[in-house]
């Protein structure tokens, strides 16, 4: 089974502050290890013949959405954490579930939100998906849901290292241009709309929710389907943590000790936590 990368760096710190290996050591490591999987993110999300993502991510939005303009696209895309924060207050009751959910189904911005956060050019915390896929690998899963699947990126991950992938939803916006992207690229997926489905019960060895549970109105019941729709065994890989972001007011639980207890009350178990990067968590059912 091979070291996960958060673990790696973790190590590789003890080694430093042993005196083992220098500070600039490591960070040309860390370095190392996350180009690494930049790379494993880049092959799976770039299309035939291209080399750049964030052109790649513009070109499919302008295709998606028919639009020809490349500078505007890209402005658009730079400025979509302001359009979603713009959309939220001027259109969300945070009080009102429907209000919130509709908001979901609803924004054109979270389009470029979510495809300029996977260019990477901002943010690096989308390769916790493949740690996620490194760990679903270790150990043999084969059956994969991401629940708030957002643009599909991590999907096209999963599926472009064979794994049967199902995505899942409450924006229908989102989930017909996921099932577009995985399209083009000749990528078989099951899309569900939350709106309309249930998941289906003990169907997935495996299931990502990454950095949704801080947008949802109800994360206790979402941590419940979730658990139904694992099989025996099955891990739940997620971020458990919101903070108040005066750019990001969808960021409405900031408190998950209640999904946290709902968890345990379930027969969750914690089996891996990264340290290191970005915090996610592993809980398998038992």
């Amino acid at each position: 089974m091979n070291t996960l990368a958060p673990d790696r760096l973790k190590e590789l710190w003890h080694c430093v502050e042993r005196k083992q290996l220098t500070v600039e050591e490591f960070y040309l490591s860390q370095e190392g290890l996350l180009a690494e999987h930049r790379r494993a993110w880049e092959r799976a999300l770039l299309l035939e013949k291209d080399k750049d993502l964030q052109e790649t991510c513009i070109a499919e939005l302008g295709r998606y959405l028919g639009c020809h303009e490349r500078v505007a696209l890209e402005e658009w895309c730079r400025g979509g954490v302001a359009a979603v924060e713009e959309e939220w207050r001027e259109n969300v009751d945070r009080s009102d579930r429907q209000s919130v959910e509709r908001f979901y189904d609803r924004s054109v911005a979270y389009l470029y939100d979510l495809m300029w956060w996977h260019t990477l050019r901002d943010d690096a915390s989308p390769l916790a998906y493949v740690v996620a896929l490194q760990f679903a690998q270790d150990h043999g899963c084969q059956r994969y849901l991401d629940f708030g699947a957002g643009v599909g990126s991590g999907g096209i991950l999963f599926a472009r290292h064979g794994l049967e992938t199902v995505l899942a939803d409450i924006s229908s916006t989102l989930l017909r241009f996921s099932q577009w992207r995985f399209a083009i690229r000749n990528l078989p997926v099951q899309c569900i709309d939350l709106k309309i489905d249930r998941l289906p019960s003990q169907a997935f060895d495996v299931i990502t929710a990454m950095d949704v549970f801080e947008h949802l109105y109800d994360p206790v019941a979402a941590v419940e389907e979730l658990w139904n729709a694992l099989k025996p065994g099955g891990f739940l890989i997620g971020r458990f943590h919101g903070e108040i972001d005066e750019q990001r007011p969808q960021h409405i639980i900031q408190d998950f000790g209640p999904t946290f207890q709902r968890l345990q009350a379930l027969g969750g178990v914690e089996v891996w936590r990264d340290e290191w990067l970005w915090g996610h968590q592993v809980f398998q059912k038992t």
